[in-house]
């Protein structure tokens, strides 16, 4: 059901289209290397393929997974071979999922790249900034290559509905606008879940393979689509996309998006503890003082889901994230660890008052160790002004709290021991 032609390639407009960047590629003929960075069924291989035949070029595929040095060694000797020949035909060599070959594999690549034995065409699911090592990437051009529109995944699913060449047409097939619709929001740009699920359904709807006018149903559609894994790689960006989308819904009070990601991280296989612990962390990054229940919570939680487990261990879970997504919010905890550990990396040996130091033996005593502290349960309210930090660091403020939740009360109480504390200091000015 591929493409023969780039005449017939869906999607990427902004790399094909008249005056964009292949566009000019194929016009001058000359094709420098490039990688196809891209998510799951955006036509990266198939891209790859049509480009090959485009410049008329010897189309070499390796898979990252597979090969090894020898093999790049061998695809480069076969290039040679190729550009020495009668017709002098140059060789584009494919590596599909390029971000898997290791350091020593894109070093033997890279000198058959900078001396153009091969162009190359790197596919990659993943940011090859973090993935190919900048020697090979300075040598190429990254093509971003965005998941397809609804419109376009429709287009290609129809018209391997009607292909009775290389699609199901000569079973004579319909689909329902709902069928296409569920199909549709499925594959969620992904051409190639589409089309797999589009034949999965047509099996189901037409499990003998004859020629008639069966309809492909929204029935068919959800039954063949329970059997497509949800496309999430817990290794790789879109693992750290989805992570960072749950984390800033929940940062935003958005109990419904953080839910709607906590989700889609389960049904693709995250590990559940480590959406737990990304909560507990969340608890006291994000809220803090403001609500400290929420700390309890995302610690109850994990505590449930090890006693639980799957599947009911999932609603603790969303006890949990949607507690987390209501609660107040302040970064107050975060900012004053971040702002105290800034002045003891610029004061590390900062003397210690010396009325706050220990007094074990006589000779400390002597030394004055302990002399004048104050025991604030001596003192009414359980408080006296005192100072407490090294002398260097004697007006520095790490924590303040912020006017949300709980932590308002603190606030109100920190401001009022904080305001004597600067009388007391004005006095002895």
């Amino acid at each position: 059901m591929r493409p023969r032609s780039l005449a017939e390639f869906v999607g990427q407009g902004h790399l094909l289209d008249q005056g964009k960047f292949l566009d000019n590629a194929i016009k001058s003929k000359r094709l420098p290397s490039i990688i196809l960075w891209g998510p799951p069924g955006t036509g990266k291989t198939t891209l790859a393929g049509l480009l090959a035949r485009e410049f008329d070029a010897h189309f070499v595929m390796l898979s990252a997974v597979l090969s090894g040095v020898k093999d790049i060694r061998e695809s480069v000797e076969t290039a040679r071979r190729n550009q020495q020949g009668l017709f002098k035909k140059p060789t584009i060599l494919f590596v599909d999922e390029v971000h898997r070959f290791n350091k020593a594999q894109q070093d033997a690549l890279l000198p058959h790249v900078e001396r153009g034995d091969v162009t190359l065409i790197g596919a990659t699911t993943e940011n090859p900034a973090f993935e190919v090592n900048s020697a090979l990437l300075s040598r190429t051009r990254v093509l971003v290559l965005e998941s397809l529109s609804d419109e376009a995944i429709k287009g290609i699913v129809l018209r391997a509905l009607s292909d009775a060449e290389h699609g199901l047409g000569a079973l004579q097939l319909r689909m329902s606008d709902e069928a296409l619709e569920a199909l549709t929001h499925h594959a969620s740009g992904d051409a190639r879940s589409a089309l797999n699920t589009l034949e999965v359904a047509a099996q189901a709807a037409n499990p003998k393979g004859t020629a008639g006018h069966i309809e492909i149903t929204k029935a068919h559609i959800e039954s063949a689509a329970q059997r497509v894994i949800v496309n999430y790689d817990k290794a790789g960006e879109q693992h750290y996309n989805i992570v960072s989308a749950f984390i800033k819904s929940l940062r935003g009070s958005d109990p419904d998006a953080a839910m709607h990601y906590m989700v889609r991280m389960l049904e693709g296989g995250e590990d559940p503890l480590f959406i737990l612990r990304r909560m507990v962390i969340f608890a006291s990054e994000d809220i803090g003082n403001a609500d400290p229940a929420a700390l309890r919570v995302a610690l109850d939680a994990t505590d449930a889901f090890r006693l639980m487990g799957l599947p009911e261990g999932v609603l603790p879970m969303t006890q949990a994230v949607t507690y987390l997504a209501c609660a107040p919010k302040s970064n107050a905890v975060l900012t004053a660890y971040r702002d105290a550990r800034r002045d003891v990396m610029q004061h590390p040996n900062a003397p210690l008052p010396k009325h706050l130091l220990n007094a074990p033996t006589k000779l400390h005593k002597e030394l004055g160790h302990g002399r004048g502290y104050k025991y604030p349960h001596n003192f009414e309210g359980n408080y006296v002004v005192e100072n407490y930090l090294p002398v260097p660091l004697s007006k520095a403020i790490y924590y303040q709290p912020s006017d949300q939740g709980d932590e308002a009360k603190i606030r109100v109480r920190l401001e009022e021991l904080r305001q004597a504390r600067s009388n007391i200091a004005q006095g002895e000015d």
